[in-house]
């Protein structure tokens, strides 16, 4: 597969967010990881309890959580709901989120990729997660999304080359050794015509 030419569109996802800014990214998108299954339960059951006791109970989640899903991350992109979001770099096949980029460029929504689709998938409690986004956060976390925000921009939505330039393909062995061999004999017949 190395030797083929890649195309930008799928190129773009070999290049991932830095490491110091993936970990930044992750320590934010902790906070607002959605209600745990067995919290929901936990609290749906109360809820249900207290309306057959005949009590008036208001059973909400959490306000600001990560929004998962490929569907629902697009329409939150479509309706400029997004304020940042997360696309995983090894997604299976890739066809189901090369399109994404495109679109949160053209959308204005800053975007990141980042390493390992099961890493997403841990912070809202599925196995894999393609694509994340957050809506909002608390008044505490404005600047910090704010410079992921600034940081997601400079390095995806404005870096022109990564989402532009297509993937150099690789030659075979054998070939790298044949050229080599070439590339040494004409060194050799241009330092023998100098010498005489």
């Amino acid at each position: 597969m190395d030797r083929l030419s890649v195309p930008p569109a799928v190129n773009q996802f070999s290049h991932s967010m830095t490491k110091d800014k993936a970990t930044a990214l992750f320590k934010l998108l902790a906070k607002y990881r959605p209600e745990a299954p067995a919290d929901k339960k936990a609290r749906l059951l109360a809820a249900a309890e207290a309306t057959a006791a005949g009590k008036d109970v208001e059973s909400k989640g959490p306000a600001c959580a990560i929004k998962f899903g490929l569907k629902h991350v697009t329409a939150l992109v479509e309706e400029k709901k997004a304020k940042l979001v997360i696309i995983a770099s090894d997604v299976d096949p890739i066809e189901l989120v090369v399109w994404l980029p495109a679109l949160c460029r053209k959308m204005n929504v800053p975007y990141c990729i980042v390493k390992n689709k099961s890493r997403l998938g841990a912070l809202v409690y599925q196995k894999n997660a393609t694509a994340l986004c957050l809506t909002s956060v608390n008044k505490a976390d404005e600047s910090e999304l704010r410079n992921l925000e600034e940081n997601c921009m400079d390095n995806f939505n404005g870096a022109k080359m990564t989402w532009l330039k297509s993937g150099a393909p690789v030659m075979g062995l054998k070939t790298q050794m044949r050229l080599h061999k070439r590339q040494v004999q004409l060194e050799k017949e241009l330092e023998k015509r100098n010498q005489s």
